[in-house]
């Protein structure tokens, strides 16, 4: 009797360690390790240095680590796949502009991800949006003279963008879709050599960011308008399109943070209150503004609503290059 009851004892002890030991690791706290942010783009853009601002401050009060990785290629679907096939967990996240989620289903491109099942929105971040520029030369001063030049010469103007699905091939498409008019899509690498073409008369137009409006203006460029539907804090003086003479055009972009598919509610629910926390900061605001960024933030079913009107919008606005097969991205 004493027998069993010592070994009784050692297997309880054996069972009783071992729960303590497995414990703390099935009961750990979130984060407990290095996050990392999945960022589609190049270092230097507006979307890696948007997910960076943001990043900085909200690694500040989860006391761990976030860090940026670039994983830059086909519109930011490589790293989309690589976020949709992570641990969801809570610490592989993705930082999304509109091509992996609305633009390369919009496009029909295929995709080793479902934009919809394999993502929780954790909430949208940031709005943007693009201005169309013109050059000096360009026989058209507004917005209302250059949709009379385009539908009198039909194929004969062309605008400049960084290539197809980028925020501003969108803003030309959707400018085109509303107006019915045929402006030819050339794509450029950067920002710089699409003004140098625009200046020097290769090209008659251009959808180029807030910042690389304002630092190209003036006496080299005719400033037409912005894409948004209000007007941009950055320009105040510069007229939406709608206002210009197209009603309906509205061309908003977004940031926003994303984790994969079956990560946990209370996780997403903390990544969002730190992500609101972060964009009511007044450093982090002026940062973002000085980027020509607008904080934008909402939940994350607000974020997940706005995925996926935009995808209907922009679905119905590419449907002729998606006819015609042009779907290559960027």
């Amino acid at each position: 009797m004493k027998r069993e009851c010592a070994g009784f004892g050692l297997a309880a002890a054996c069972v009783l360690g071992t729960s303590l030991l497995a414990g703390p690791a099935m009961g750990q706290e979130y984060p407990n390790k290095p996050i990392r942010l999945l960022i589609g783009f190049a270092p230097a853009g507006s979307s890696d240095v948007s997910g960076r601002v943001v990043a900085r401050k909200m690694s500040e009060a989860m006391t761990v680590p976030i860090v940026v990785e670039n994983r830059a290629g086909a519109g930011g679907n490589i790293a989309a796949e690589i976020t949709a096939k992570a641990n969801p967990d809570g610490h592989t996240l993705f930082w999304s502009g509109v091509g992996p989620l609305m633009v390369s289903p919009a496009l029909g491109v295929k995709l080793a991800y479902d934009p919809v099942k394999d993502f929780l929105p954790v909430g949208r971040g940031v709005v943007f949006c693009n201005v169309l520029i013109a050059n000096q030369q360009l026989a058209a001063g507004n917005v209302r003279e250059l949709i009379a030049l385009a539908r009198a010469k039909p194929g004969q103007l062309n605008y400049a963008t960084p290539g197809i699905g980028s925020a501003g091939h969108l803003g030309g498409e959707l400018l085109k879709s509303l107006t019915g008019t045929d402006i030819v899509h050339v794509s450029f690498k950067g920002a710089g050599e699409m003004i140098t073409n625009l200046v020097g008369g290769q090209v008659q137009l251009a959808f180029v960011t807030i910042i690389a409006a304002r630092s190209f203006g003036g006496s080299k460029v005719k400033v037409l308008a912005v894409s948004s539907a209000k007007r941009d804090p950055a320009m105040p003086e510069v007229p939406t399109f709608a206002e210009a003479g197209v009603p309906g055009y509205d061309a908003t972009f977004t940031y926003g943070l994303l984790a994969p598919a079956k990560t946990p509610a209370a996780i997403v629910t903390r990544l969002n209150r730190e992500l609101l926390a972060a964009l009511a900061d007044p450093e982090v605001n002026k940062q973002l503004g000085n980027q020509g960024l607008v904080p934008a933030p909402t939940s994350g079913e607000e974020y997940g609503r706005i995925i996926r009107s935009e995808h209907e919008k922009w679905k119905k606005v590419l449907a002729p290059l998606r006819a015609k097969g042009e779907g290559g991205l960027m």
